[in-house]
């Protein structure tokens, strides 16, 4: 028993001799650390997310800091007020394409894409930022009343109102658009129709709100005398996106290199049309010899790969293309020759029917493009073409390369203008009146 008591208090003494040795250590020998190597409370609560280490000290790092850190948070402030703003004024809008100009208007006027690609696909969408907008575009088979999600309380409708058919089908559009108004799911309305070749468009009047219905806006295909820069506008044709013509890129061969041909007609000859005209006085002038023909007695609604091709090769090996009336006097021909750097010749002539009495403008036809200063070569007869060719072979390819990119470039601000207007009046129509109200 005595034994065991010596032994502890020998291991207690021994251990109050070791805390002594390591106290006086602390106090008389460790170095001190510096103030500025202290962690500050900050890092210490910090460490789980960061290590600081201090290689120099800075007698202004603490004012510095302190100056960024304030210039941070005035930074995010302003980004959170930025976003918040924007949030509360950009106009979300779908469209919902059921006709092939809606096309025009998402790849070519707003030169967005579509996925998936294949212009066969059963369901195809969009999407972009354009102005204080967002916009979502649907299109394909698969897109059908009540079987789609409504992603907006505003909607452009894109139909097609030429023939009865086309009417039939686009006034079950206008129904549904209806119904989604009256239980609420829809605040606004605007429709780009593509309307009848002969402006006889009674049909649209009662679903239009200055006629007691819900449409606000409209976009109208053709010179048509509704039009008045309020709530009706013309809309431009486009090209033949129903064909699928494609969205051409300019390159440096199509502006530069000569061209094979002075002229192109690819199309149908219509019997007692100055189509038939058009064609005596290139045989009997023996102009066809320096412009690619191909005349056909029959309208082919759908293009093979072959003709496809085929004409557009016409349009970019050819000075001018010749664009007779049709039904109309606007034809997608006048666009695709743009596309392609190829003048149009436009026989100037008001078909017959009901367009080109509109209040608003007195140009008739083609009033909208020859407002926006369209560079074309415009006749009265066709008999005036042998004088217009006789002075294209005495112009220099110089001279025709400035006209190409002329027209190219006019063709590239004429889209850019006509987006800029949708944009403008579906946000000066929809947005002005949901903060008004």
């Amino acid at each position: 028993m005595r034994l065991t008591r010596k032994r502890l208090c020998s291991a207690l003494l021994g251990a109050y001799l070791l805390f002594s040795l390591y106290a006086a250590y602390c106090v008389f020998l460790k170095p001190r650390r510096s103030a500025a190597s202290r962690p500050s409370q900050r890092e210490k609560h910090g460490r789980d997310h960061f290590i600081l280490e201090v290689e120099e000290w800075n007698p202004w790092e603490v004012d510095e800091k302190n100056s960024l850190l304030q210039i941070s948070a005035n930074s995010l402030q302003l980004l959170k007020e930025k976003n918040l703003q924007q949030e509360q004024t950009d106009l979300k809008v779908q469209i919902w394409g059921k006709a092939a100009i809606g096309l025009y208007l998402w790849q070519h006027i707003f030169e967005s894409l579509l996925e998936p690609a294949d212009v066969s696909a059963q369901w195809r969408e969009g999407r972009l930022k354009a102005g204080k907008s967002f916009f979502s575009f649907i299109t394909g088979p698969s897109v059908v009343p009540g079987y789609f999600s409504v992603e907006s309380a505003n909607v452009v409708l894109v139909l097609n109102g030429r023939e009865e058919g086309k009417i039939s089908y686009a006034t079950q559009w206008l129904h549904y658009a209806q119904t989604l108004i009256q239980t609420r799911k829809l605040q606004h309305i605007a429709v780009v129709l593509l309307g009848n070749e002969q402006c006889k468009n009674e049909w649209i009047y009662p679903y239009l709100k200055s006629y007691g219905g819900f449409v606000e806006l409209l976009f109208l295909v053709y010179d048509s005398p509704l039009v008045n820069e309020e709530d009706i506008f013309q809309w431009p044709l486009g090209v033949a996106t129903y064909r699928n013509f494609p969205v051409v890129e300019p390159s440096w061969s199509m502006l530069y290199n000569p061209r094979l041909y002075q002229c192109n007609f690819l199309g149908t000859i219509y019997k007692n049309s100055s189509r038939e005209t058009l064609m005596k006085v290139l045989w009997q002038s023996k102009l066809d010899k320096m412009c690619w023909i191909s005349a056909r007695e029959e309208w082919w609604p759908q293009e093979t790969n072959e003709s496809l091709r085929n004409y557009q090769d016409a349009l970019l090996q050819s000075d001018l293309t010749l664009c007779p009336l049709g039904v109309n006097t606007e034809c997608y021909r006048i666009y695709e020759a743009c596309s392609f750097g190829s003048v149009p010749v436009v026989e100037d002539v008001m078909t017959p029917g009901n367009c080109g009495n509109s209040s608003v403008y007195y140009s008739a036809p083609l009033q909208l493009l020859k407002t926006m200063g369209a560079p074309f070569i415009f006749i009265k007869n066709w008999e005036e073409l042998p004088a217009v060719l006789e002075k294209e072979q005495n112009m220099t390819l110089q001279q025709k390369i400035q006209r190409r990119k002329k027209l190219m470039e006019w063709y590239r601000h004429f889209k850019a203008q006509m987006r800029q207007k949708f944009i403008s009046t579906l946000e000066n129509s929809f947005f002005l009146k949901d903060k008004s109200g």
